[in-house]
């Protein structure tokens, strides 16, 4: 029989620090700049996200919900011969932030008395921005069937907080710290249809300019500007047109239609970007997980958390069909089908 891969568990983890749209608001203010919680919410629908504080990387916040996602799938650090970590914000230049999520995952695993710990298999870095989740589920998959892992974490996690340039009121507002993550695990078809169902994956380099942080290291220094930087309505024009064309694309490529899915999670950037996917493909919000209010848009990290979130709060069931999609800077854009 065919392996395939299914999600087996869900994590995700907020830092505690949480800033509302009036402490944004305040902030901006001590800066002489104008904004209110009328105006971010109209335009984003956020009305809260969650910043790191001082010394906190991406691997903290990606070891949290790895330790949640094993957790929800009765599994142990040692049971993991993969991890992929999506993020656009990493601990360094190099290693990887998945070695340095794997010693931690493997710290923690001996302490509690797991002698095998997490090292020795594959961990490496994705970094497709927003829709880096959506990439590195795909190249997990893609190892899954080949026989090349077994059960692989799958993980979004940044910090935007600190790329955002405080002098710009158009884009500081938008984005929030966190990180989600899934636990996949080969499995044998048996006739339950469970697990990843097809995938999408695009990108147009031409478009790079509209959403970029374009400093880089060299020398010793930083070279360019290192703070984010964003067309607003260019990537709005952008998004809500390839984030259609990547959702019908993954459900042609697995037989199905909009009216087989259960649940679409997607990319959480704009509640107006999501609504506008959300009416293109016929569903109501009501079928919607919407988490960017409480959480901003937390790029790599978005989709995984919305999913644990559907799943936690209920609302995801086992056996009901997810459709993932998210777009992000290079210009990147994908979608995965998952039977959950």
């Amino acid at each position: 029989m065919s392996l395939f891969a299914r999600i087996a568990g869900t994590g995700s983890y907020l830092p505690p620090r949480r800033l509302t749209n009036q402490d944004m608001v305040d902030q901006l203010a001590a800066k002489g700049l104008e904004s209110s919680d009328e105006w971010i919410v109209e335009r984003t629908g956020i009305h809260a996200r969650h910043f790191v504080d001082e010394g906190v990387n991406a691997s903290d916040l990606a070891f949290e919900a790895c330790r949640r996602a094993l957790a929800s799938a009765g599994k142990r650090a040692s049971d993991v011969d993969l991890i992929i970590v999506a993020t656009s914000t990493p601990d360094m230049v190099f290693p990887s932030t998945a070695t340095i999520l794997q010693h931690k995952l493997s710290q923690a695993a001996l302490a509690d008395g797991d002698e095998a710990g997490a090292e020795g298999g594959a961990a490496f870095d994705v970094q497709a921005v927003c829709s880096g989740f959506i990439y590195a589920v795909s190249v997990a998959n893609a190892m899954i069937q080949t026989g090349a892992a077994t059960r692989a974490l799958v993980v979004g996690a940044e910090i935007f907080s600190r790329l955002l340039d405080f002098n710009d009121r158009t884009t500081c507002v938008l984005f929030g710290d966190g990180a989600g993550a899934v636990l996949l695990e080969a499995c044998e078809h048996d006739g339950s249809g469970a697990g990843i169902l097809a995938t999408d994956l695009h990108a147009d380099g031409k478009h790079r300019d509209i959403l970029c942080t374009p400093g880089t290291v060299a020398s010793g220094q930083v070279l360019g500007d290192p703070l984010l930087k964003m067309d607003g309505q260019a990537v709005f024009k952008l998004a809500v047109g390839v984030l259609e064309k990547t959702a019908r694309a993954v459900l042609t490529k697995a037989d199905m239609t909009e009216a087989d899915v259960d649940w679409l999670v997607p990319h959480q950037a704009n509640i107006r970007i999501m609504t506008s996917t959300a009416k293109k493909l016929k569903m109501p919000l009501e079928r919607v997980v919407v988490t960017v209010g409480q959480h901003g848009n937390t790029s790599a990290a978005s989709i995984p958390l919305a999913l644990d979130h559907g799943v936690r709060s209920g609302a995801v069931k086992s056996g009901q069909t997810v459709l993932m999609e998210g777009v992000g800077g290079g210009f990147t854009w994908g979608a995965a089908l998952v039977r959950m």
